[in-house]
């Protein structure tokens, strides 16, 4: 768990197979704001426990149990892609916990196992049955990685890193059990969402597409759509848009 001095809380989860490092690096240091992380099951430095329990909904009854914990609650919600799920989650199911969101590059809008989400269960297959080495290989040669690396070669680069990642068991159950997972929530239940909430999202991203982002705004009733820098035109444009995002957002919220 990650925490700094400040006077907003806001939880920031981290993506799939990431860590704190990835949630420290996308939120702004404020002043303002109090940053938390909870390390999900199977990332950086928390262990995988029950290959069973890894899940979005696992994942967001930690979230939880941190918010009531330290008496955050109502707190300033959100997460990147699966940090983003596991945030419209709870709010859906806790909403009195939830006083605004911000969802960064959303890679599911209701649905389980999206088609945007199969590179990455591809990895995890790969994993699942050869060595790193020769995983990476027989992955990098078929049509996903060469449509990839046309189309969005950060996201690529994010995937060869994952054949690196240790313990190999439990990253290749992360890649496909969350790949085949969703938010556990309907379109209706997002429009019953009344909170005030920040979406944001680029183009060239095939595993976070820019109409997912698009689309949960349309269904958040509060929701105002960002569009930054894509990562593969500038890592720092990406992360300057990002965090200027994010502090209007948390510094315009009604009291």
């Amino acid at each position: 768990m990650n925490s700094g001095r400040a006077r907003v809380p806001v939880v920031f989860q981290h993506g799939l197979c990431g860590s704190a490092a990835q949630a420290t690096e996308a939120f702004p240091d404020d002043a303002d704001l109090h940053l938390w992380t909870l390390e999900c099951r199977g990332h950086g430095r928390t262990a995988a426990g029950p290959i069973a329990d890894l899940s979005i909904a696992s994942f967001a009854d930690d979230v939880v149990a941190l918010i009531e914990c330290e008496g955050l609650a109502p707190i300033v919600l959100g997460g990147i892609s699966m940090g983003a799920a596991m945030a419209l989650r709870i709010a859906v199911r806790r909403p009195a916990l939830v006083r605004a969101l911000i969802l960064v590059r959303p890679a599911w809008v209701t649905e389980s196992a999206p088609a945007n989400m199969q590179p990455n269960a591809e990895v995890g297959e790969w994993l699942a049955r050869c060595t790193p080495e020769q995983a990476r290989a027989r992955f990098a040669q078929g049509a996903t990685a060469q449509r990839l690396a046309a189309e969005s070669p950060d996201n690529l680069a994010s995937l060869m890193g994952f054949f690196d990642r240790q313990p190999q068991a439990v990253t290749a159950a992360l890649l496909q059990r969350i790949a085949a997972d969703g938010p556990g929530v309907s379109p209706d239940e997002v429009r019953a969402v009344t909170v005030p909430a920040l979406v944001i999202g680029h183009e060239a991203d095939a595993i976070h597409p820019m109409d997912h982002a698009r689309r949960l705004a349309a269904l958040l009733p509060q929701a105002e759509l960002v569009e930054i820098t894509p990562k593969s035109v500038s890592r720092d444009a990406y992360v300057h848009d990002l965090h200027t995002a994010i502090r209007r957002f948390t510094r315009n919220l009604p009291p």
